[in-house]
């Protein structure tokens, strides 16, 4: 889903171990993206990954967003996680 979002909340960023990244270690920050139109509309709580995790975003800030959805299961369950793949700042 690509389309443009509205920055609702931004948390810290911090540091995960990971055996993907070159240096052992991620960046990471969790971001809540709403779709435009009124304050009802879907909001997704999402993760930014990497360099996009170091990058300051603030409550109203415009952002066009591509989001990734991916479910699994785990011990009989299904967990879905939204991972922000691309993010670009637009303004207020």
């Amino acid at each position: 889903m690509k389309q443009v979002f509205k920055v609702v909340k931004c948390g810290e960023a911090f540091t995960v171990k990971s055996e993907k990244a070159e240096s052992g270690v991620l960046h990471k920050r969790s971001i809540v993206l709403q779709e435009p139109g009124s304050k009802f509309e879907n909001q997704y709580a999402a993760s930014l990954l990497g360099n996009s995790a170091l990058c300051n975003f603030y409550e109203g800030d415009l952002v066009y967003a591509a989001l990734r959805f991916q479910t699994r299961e785990y011990n009989g369950q299904m967990f879905q996680d939204i991972t922000v793949t691309d993010i670009i700042k637009l303004g207020k």
